[in-house]
């Protein structure tokens, strides 16, 4: 049998195949997927930048594993096809992990997806592994082609990602950032960001979050829910029907609690500052009308955290959140008109979001990273509707460079500690850009 479940392996004869990562089509509005590969070695990690395919680097030389490109069948179904014999690859690769990535919406979005490997003599099935379980992840680990006891077994994997396949790509070792550097400026260490400053101009003077005064014994705080008395003067160019106009809505508690706003505010963006007191992650997901989680509004590990996030809201139904975390916790919900722009260099801490309204650009980006000079630095540019895509990834303190589509768009920071960014000449040319596509 060679329908398998997630987990699941099973042998192989080592032929040259052709491996499908297949998904109904939803039209011209669902997400775009996109298939890839990596060659990782003994250590679960790849061995340099080459070892990725992908739509910006269709083939690997080393090994002959291509990526082929799209077929579209009857019924709506739509194929990425890899090419790959097990018979060319490197001896020091030990793993061919299979993947997709989805770019303008989630796997949850996806209809039918899942991977086929096939003989490429033949065309007789070898695999298949449905996925069944995806929610909120924009890039997924379907399945991966692996040796053992001199021969090739194929296993089921379904890990998925909620940031896109620049931080899955992470994961296993790879960076684009240290080669996309300026010319003469290798070496040379990012600039000192002090790791005390909490982006205070991410939220406007006049609506800056009040500090939680933490209490060793006490009872929570309870929910607010009433509009705080702000000036609503826009901050930046975004479109008008890029997200609402609003009074600002505050809520307070302790610990993880589910937040019933009872607001339905028309359809769009809306900011969310965040507030947290003491160690321990934080977790800000909006909810479906049965409770379950949706769409990610904010996460962060960091102590003390003073941050920015943002939803979409779809305008119909009341507006629920789920804040999962240890100790006193503060949100309050803005319009993104409030938000700080992108429009020169900017300095953060933490998480947050900027407004950019500008013409396809360059970006330079450095990222200072945690009290270790570690951690986890990405940007995603959202567009109108809620459609989102990376534009730049890295793991721990360093920089690069990336590009920016035309705005008007939203720029996601995630990040574990300190950074900037700023605009640089030209533009395009980033290892994860999709242009020319």
């Amino acid at each position: 049998m060679t329908q398998i479940i997630k987990g699941g392996n099973l042998p192989l004869s080592g032929e040259p195949m052709r491996v499908a990562v297949v998904r109904r089509s939803g039209g011209a509005e669902a997400p775009k997927v996109d298939a890839a590969a990596l060659l990782v070695d003994a250590d679960g990690k790849v061995r340099d930048r080459g070892d990725l395919v992908f739509y910006n680097q269709p083939e690997h030389a080393g090994s002959g594993i291509r990526l082929l490109g799209e077929t579209q069948g009857e019924g709506g179904i739509v194929a990425d096809w890899l090419e790959i014999d097990p018979g060319r690859i490197e001896a020091s690769v030990e793993r061919v992990v299979v993947a997709a990535s989805c770019d303008g919406g989630t796997f949850g979005e996806v209809e039918g997806l899942y991977v086929r490997a096939v003989s490429a003599a033949t065309g007789a099935q070898l695999a298949l592994y449905a996925v069944e379980d995806a929610t909120t992840e924009t890039a997924i680990l379907l399945g991966e082609f692996y040796r053992r006891n001199g021969g090739w077994k194929f296993r089921a994997v379904g890990q998925g990602y909620d940031s896109g396949l620049p931080a899955l790509a992470t994961d296993f070792g790879f960076s684009a950032s240290e080669e996309e550097d300026e010319p003469g400026d290798e070496g040379a260490p990012a600039p000192e960001i002090p790791a005390a400053v909490p982006a205070p101009a991410a939220v406007p003077p006049q609506a800056a979050p009040a500090p939680l005064a933490v209490e060793k014994s006490g009872a929570p705080v309870p929910y607010s829910g009433a509009p705080q008395p702000a000036s609503l003067g826009r901050l930046n160019d975004l479109p008008r029907e890029f997200g609402p106009e609003f009074p600002y809505f505050e809520y307070q508690g302790d610990g993880k609690e589910d937040v019933e706003t009872g607001l339905t505010l028309p359809r769009g963006f809306i900011a969310v500052d965040v507030v947290k007191k003491g160690a321990g992650y934080l977790d800000v997901v909006t909810l479906t009308v049965r409770k379950r989680r949706w769409r990610q509004v904010v996460r962060s590990g960091m102590d003390d955290l003073r941050g920015v996030g943002v939803l979409h809201h779809d305008g119909q139904s009341p507006l629920r959140l789920r804040v999962d975390t240890r100790g006193r916790w503060m949100i309050r919900l803005r319009p993104v008109s409030t938000l700080r722009a992108f429009d020169g260099p900017v300095e953060g801490y933490g998480p947050d979001v900027l407004a950019y309204t500008g013409d396809e650009t360059g970006v330079r980006f450095r990222f200072e990273g945690d009290e270790d000079k570690k951690g986890y630095f990405g940007v995603a540019a959202h567009r109108k509707g809620g459609h989102w895509e990376y534009r730049f990834s890295r793991r721990d303190r360093g920089r690069g460079k990336g590009d920016l589509p035309r705005g008007p768009r939203l720029l996601v920071v995630e990040a574990d500690g300190a950074w900037s960014m700023e605009p640089r000449p030209g533009g395009g040319g980033g290892f994860w850009s999709r242009s020319g596509r």
